[in-house]
This record gives structure tokens, sequence and C-alpha cells, in this order.
């Protein structure tokens, strides 16, 4: 099963940028909470959060170091490192776990030879679990490049990923 999602593929990495960084901050710092829209800014805009990026933010926000990766490193969709061209969600959850899910990700990671949470050396893949996709009647799951796939079996990562363009 596929939905009708338009795919999107991982944003391009930008190189780290302080100055930019702290820009960004200044501008959205009025908002209110304004840590999550300036976390959500940086990693659309340079695909993940740098480290060098906290102390910057925690300065605009006279927040401490400490609170801002507490909430970096809380949310999982806040990547610490550049993701791959393409991003591979397999769904953890339990519907997911109890049809065939671990035997799905263990395929996926023999195929692309990293382990979940891992990118393939030559960038083209980031493998990542995901606790939920709301696809619960058709588990297992997944999401490629944004676009959610149900009823998936062991051999499924071979199609999955013969798919990815570059």
């Amino acid at each position: 099963m596929q939905t009708d999602q338009t795919p999107v593929a991982a944003p391009a990495v930008r190189p780290f940028d302080a100055d930019a960084v702290r820009t960004r901050a200044e501008a959205l710092k009025h908002l209110d909470g304004a840590l999550m829209p300036i976390l959500h800014d940086l990693q659309e805009t340079y695909g993940y959060i740098d480290e060098a990026a906290l102390p910057i933010i925690a300065d605009v926000l006279n927040l401490t170091r400490a609170e801002v990766h507490g909430v970096v490193s809380f949310y999982h969709d806040f990547r610490r490192m550049p993701a791959g061209r393409h991003v591979v969600r397999l769904c953890r959850a339990e519907a997911c776990q109890a049809t065939g899910g671990e035997a799905l990700a263990a395929r996926a990671e023999q195929r692309l030879g990293i382990a979940t949470g891992g990118t393939t050396a030559d960038g083209r893949v980031t493998l990542e679990a995901v606790y939920c996709l709301g696809l619960c009647a058709v588990a297992p799951s997944a999401m490629v490049d944004g676009r959610l796939v149900g009823r998936l079996d062991e051999a499924a990562p071979d199609g999955l990923l013969a798919d990815l363009a570059d």
C-alpha cells in the first residue's frame, strides 16, 4: 500500500555557519516557545542540528546549553549528523514488530551494510527507526523519502532500496 504523499528527499546539507545560525535564531526569538521553531528552522536549513549551534541558541534565548541539548536529544526528528540523500524510516512499534518488522529491519541493515541509525559510507541512504507511522492496519510499514508504504514483507527492502534514484 502506498499513500498519495509526494516523496521528499533529505534536505541538502549546507556548511555550518555560526553567524547565520545566530541571525536565524535572533529572527525567531520573539516567538512563544522559540526554541522549537529555531531548531526546526536550522534542521530545515542545514539538514541537521550542528553541535556548535547549541551554545549560540542558548545564548540568544538566555537558556543553558544543557536545556537546548535536552530538547535536541529528546526529539528523534532532530538529527545530530547530516542524513543521506535518501531517508528510510522503518516502523519499530508493536504492530509492526508483531507482523515481521524485525526481519524487515534486519534485511534492510544487511542490504545496506549499516545498523539502524546509520548512513551508508557513500552518503546515499540513512536508515532510521520510528515508533509509529500510524499504519498499524497495514503493518509492517515504512517511510521512504517522506512516502508512506505498508504491507511490507522481509524482501521489501530489496525493492524499496532499488527504487531510490540518485
